[in-house]
């Protein structure tokens, strides 16, 4: 596991929904894993999830007080990035803002570099 700081940055939105998720679900150790996998609309798409398991692979960022976690290869697609929560007339979702991506599709979830 490695441990890093700023690669991904999160927003103040970001950080107080990740701290809300983990108390609903009463687990200190949880974190934001944020994955990219191949598929959507525009080549790549982006997954959230909480975890408190951490692979030999991950990588772990501390920002606004949360723990994200990314594996390397999905890292690698996401560098310099910043995770934002958002709350709009589409509903409420976790959203990055992807320096890398030199497309993407409207929903947002779903990117081409």
């Amino acid at each position: 596991m490695t441990e890093a700081s700023g690669i991904i940055r999160v927003s103040e939105s970001a950080g107080r929904r990740i701290a809300e998720l983990k108390e609903m679900e009463g687990k200190a150790g949880l974190m934001l894993r944020i994955t990219v996998s191949g598929g959507g609309c525009a080549g790549f798409q982006y997954g959230f999830s909480l975890d408190e398991n951490r692979n030999a692979e991950d990588v772990v960022f501390e920002d606004q007080g949360v723990g994200v976690v990314v594996d390397e290869t999905s890292l690698g697609l996401l560098s310099g990035s910043e995770l934002d929560f958002v709350e709009d007339l589409m509903g409420a979702y976790f959203t990055l803002k992807n320096p890398n991506a030199t497309s993407t599709c409207g929903c947002g979830s779903s990117f081409s570099v």
